[in-house]
Parts: C-alpha cells; structure tokens; sequence
C-alpha cells in the first residue's frame, strides 16, 4: 500500500464517492481527431475500473477482478491485489497478458481467460469505455497518472477485499490492558471471498503453521462501516450469535499486520496475514499457466445490474 495521503483530495476521491450515483452516460462519437487507440490507451498510466458504472448484465472476468489496468506498449498490466497495491510492478501491478488496438477495437490475450475483444470509445479526456460485443456489456475506466492517483483512497473504499487476501489472520498481540472478554480467546480469523463477501470464521486454535489445518470452531457474517472524518479508520463487525456481536475499530499497520481495537473492553489485539492469496492465477515468462487459483476474488458492483444502450454495430 503505498501512502499518498497528502493527494486524498484529488479527483479521484470526488470521482469514486459520484460514480456509483451516475445513472446515464454520454455516448459519443468513437473516432477521435488526431489521436489512435494507442496512442488514447497510454495516454494515462493506470485505468481505475470503475465496477459500479458497468452496464449491462454479463461479466469479463479480468475485469471483475482488477482495480486498474495499464496497457504499456503491447503489455496488459492490472492492479488485482491490495497487498502491496501502488509499489507491486511500481504501481502498476502484474502482467496478465498482452493487446492489440486498432481501428477503435482492442484485442486481449489474458493469460488465463484466453482471448477477448472489446470496441473502445472515448466519453470525455479521462474516461474510456470498454464495451464487450459478447456479452453485451460496457467497463468504464477513468485514467490517471501514477503520481497522482490515491492509492489509499482505492485500498480503504475496498478494505472489505483486503481482509480477503489471506487464507487467515492469526492474533500476534493481546494488550495487556483492557477487561477480559469472550474475544480473548478466538486466535484466528479468516474473511471468505466469493458469495455474499460477509461470511468470516474464527478458531481457537494455536500455534497451527498451515492455515489449511485450522480447525474454525464458529462461522458468521461480518461488516466493514466508515468513521465519520476519518477516512482511514473502519469498524469490523462480527456477528457471534452465542454471546452477541463483537464491534471493533479496525486500523491497518501494514499490508500484513492489522489492529483491532474492542471499545467494550479497552483491548488492542494485533492480526497478521497468513497465506497471501495473489489474485492472478501465475503464469512461467511464456504465458504457460503454472497456478489456478480455487477460489477467485470477483468485485461487485454495488449499483443494480440495468440494461446497456450500446448496440453492437462491429461488422
């Protein structure tokens, strides 16, 4: 996570706090004066995926999964994880295929996904739609310089996804101030992705090296909420139907250690990341594919599914 605290109040904030209420967008012409699809393709570093803003009701899978994309000289680049989001690939993230644009289209290679196609028109100087003739589905992306994107705007907005990108959090620290509580004695948590994105479990076990032989003695669902003026502090709520809900203040320390603080009793514990879960299934230099992942991280968009305007008018 790279901190870029001092550029919170830059465009991007406004744009991601507006976007998910934007009902319409302008459709204009696709031919721009001047310009070629590369040349338009990288004229800006990162394309923030702006999940909210798609429409129509299908899904490009690479899409789904990535915060940014950049496209760097035939080489499709994508921002896929929090853990280590703006200094992985100096900020632009893993390699997860290769390009070609012409003519206003744009043909991927994904190294997984295979081959995909997409008609590109350009809504206004930093927004770019990408609309699969497929799938009937339109991805808007809002482009930025490296410099000037907020990294941490992006990895607080979707904390929810970063709690996910570990197999579990084993407890490291336990205060030793604050009253004694049920929590005192849950030594694990994991945050499961896929489904409804709100179910976690929690074990008390110890001292278990491979996060595959945890034992989870309690499944619930959980929630992250916002702090009012504090953008960098949430709240993670976890719903123990047997002794009630266990409310915290949720601090990230870095990209592998968080801090929860329980209000109720005064106490701090500290959580670490085990089994960092990459969300590119990886590939050896030829593109071969040496890993799947089993359980792939899909974003979803908050905003209802609607119908898309764009018609296919490709030959």
């Amino acid at each position: 996570m790279k901190t870029l605290k001092i550029l919170f109040g830059f465009v991007l904030t406004a744009t991601l706090l507006t976007s998910c209420y934007r009902e319409d967008v302008i459709i204009v012409d696709p031919v721009v004066p001047g310009i070629s699809l590369n040349q338009l393709l990288s004229s800006h570093e990162l394309w923030y995926v702006d999940i909210n803003q798609t429409q129509g009701y299908g899904e490009t899978p690479f899409l789904q999964i990535a915060f940014t994309i950049s496209f760097r000289n035939g080489v499709l680049m994508a921002n896929n994880n929090l853990v280590g989001f703006g200094n992985q690939g100096n900020g632009f993230g893993v390699q997860i295929g290769t390009y070609d644009a012409y003519d206003m289209i744009l043909d991927v290679n994904h190294v997984v996904d295979g081959y995909d196609s997409f008609d590109v028109y350009q809504i206004d100087s930093n927004t770019i739609e990408l609309y699969n003739p497929f799938i009937d589905t339109s991805y808007f992306l809002h482009g930025y310089q490296r410099a000037t994107f907020d990294y941490d705007f992006v990895f607080y907005d979707n904390i929810h996804y970063f709690l996910q990108e570990y197999e579990a959090w084993e407890k490291v620290y336990t205060s030793e101030y604050g009253a004694l509580n049920e929590f005192d004695n849950e030594n694990y948590l994991q945050f499961l992705s896929g489904g409804n994105d709100s179910t976690f479990r929690s074990s008390q076990d110890v001292n278990v090296y491979n996060p595959n032989n945890i034992y989870w003695d309690y499944t619930g669902v959980y929630g992250v909420g916002n702090v009012h003026g504090n953008d960098y502090l949430k709240t993670l709520t976890l719903d123990y139907d047997f002794f009630d809900n266990e409310f915290f203040e949720l601090s990230v320390i870095n990209d592998e250690v968080i801090e929860l603080y329980h209000p109720n009793s005064g106490t701090v514990y500290e959580f670490e990341g085990v089994g960092y879960i990459q969300y590119l299934r990886e590939s050896d230099t030829t593109g071969k594919v040496t890993k799947h992942l089993d359980k792939p991280k899909v974003r979803k968009q908050k905003t209802p599914k609607k119908d898309n305007p764009r018609e296919n008018t490709r030959s």
